[in-house]
């Protein structure tokens, strides 16, 4: 067994190889190779839930544990979300959302398949390479804000989100970056007025 130093540095390669910048085909063979580590849900409570993911690895991985009552391959963001609109009480998008990953385009898509007063629960890393993406997906949270189509329920900054995959993002005070837990309740349509 490699002692704890080697072990960080492997879990290091591996998470940076996913946000490293590389064509989609090399990132869904990453993430083919990665589903056997890929966590469950159930363990938190989760009994009922669908899963939709890029990868064809993933899929088969969460096909084996027989935990999904349905499974899709989709591209987020570079389509429709092969889900009717209205068909979920809460939609989680974890550790997707970052430059090179899940374009901020899919926001609308989420919100759209979320049932009215259900949840779209969220995260983004706010490490320094992702300053961008964190902007204009803030930016993009907000748009949907202002047009009252959800309102916010939580954003919670988190210190140290995870550790960091490059030196480039260790600081003098961690070796950690931050994220933000994003939770929004989408709203009921405004009445027609007659």
């Amino acid at each position: 067994m490699a002692n704890n130093g080697e072990g960080l540095q492997q879990v290091r390669d591996i998470i940076a190889a996913a946000h490293k910048d590389c064509s989609l085909s090399e990132k869904l063979q990453f993430y083919d190779q990665w589903a056997t580590r890929y966590e469950e849900l159930h363990h938190c409570g989760f009994n009922l839930f669908h899963g939709l993911d890029g990868s064809a690895g993933m899929l088969e991985i969460a096909k084996k544990k027989d935990l999904y009552q349905e499974l899709k391959q989709s591209m987020l963001g570079q389509e429709q979300l092969p889900y009717e609109s209205e068909k979920y009480d809460a939609v989680v998008i974890v550790g997707a959302l970052s430059d090179g990953q899940v374009p901020v385009s899919v926001l609308p898509e989420l919100l759209r398949v979320t049932k009215s007063g259900g949840f779209v629960c969220m995260t983004t890393r706010s490490n320094i390479s992702n300053l961008q993406y964190k902007a204009e997906l803030e930016e993009g949270i907000s748009s949907l804000q202002n047009k009252r189509l959800w309102e916010e329920v939580l954003v919670q900054e988190v210190q140290q989100w995870e550790k960091a995959t490059s030196d480039k993002e260790i600081t003098q005070k961690s070796d950690y970056i931050p994220g933000v837990i994003y939770i929004f309740r989408k709203m009921s349509p405004l009445p027609i007025a007659s």
